[in-house]
């Protein structure tokens, strides 16, 4: 049986190109995987989803399914998805009219939520945006300022 060697300098290079090690097979920190472009921060949307838990959840249910007839589903509408200073606005302000969303109509009252900050609110909508199915942009706590500068409309 023939033994061969491989040269040390190929073993360096095929050991250097294993991830999580380095040079002398010191471990190495993974790098953060990047946001895909456009998509909104881990960070922000984990924030998001703490303010949806506490403040949310019960009305807007954990599928953000809602409740028939009373808490409108936060799933693909055009309240979630269209204008970003509507939504602001219904979050700074609440809301108190009937509204019929995918068919269905809706009459409970949503208190304002004034009393979260311009950031925590620029959260929750971003996660509210990006969970549930939806895809969306965005909203950045200059908007909220800007929805809660309006006054309600």
């Amino acid at each position: 049986m023939i033994r061969r060697f491989l040269p040390a300098s190929l073993l360096l290079a095929v050991a250097l190109a294993l991830p999580g090690t380095g040079p002398a097979g010191a471990q190495t920190k993974p790098k953060p995987k990047a946001a895909a472009a456009g998509a909104p921060a881990p960070a922000l949307l984990a924030q998001g989803k703490k303010v949806y838990t506490q403040y949310c959840l019960t009305c807007h249910q954990a599928d953000g399914g809602g409740v028939q007839n009373m808490n409108p589903p936060l799933i693909k509408t055009t309240y979630v998805l269209g204008d970003k200073a509507r939504l602001a606005n219904i979050l700074v302000h609440g809301f108190s009219e009937q509204v019929a969303i995918n068919g269905e109509t809706y009459n409970n009252i949503m208190p304002a939520h004034d009393f979260l900050t311009d950031a925590q609110m620029a959260a929750v909508l971003t996660y509210v945006r990006n969970s549930f199915g939806n895809k969306a942009s965005a909203v950045s706590v200059a908007e909220v300022k800007a929805a809660r500068a309006a006054g309600k409309k």
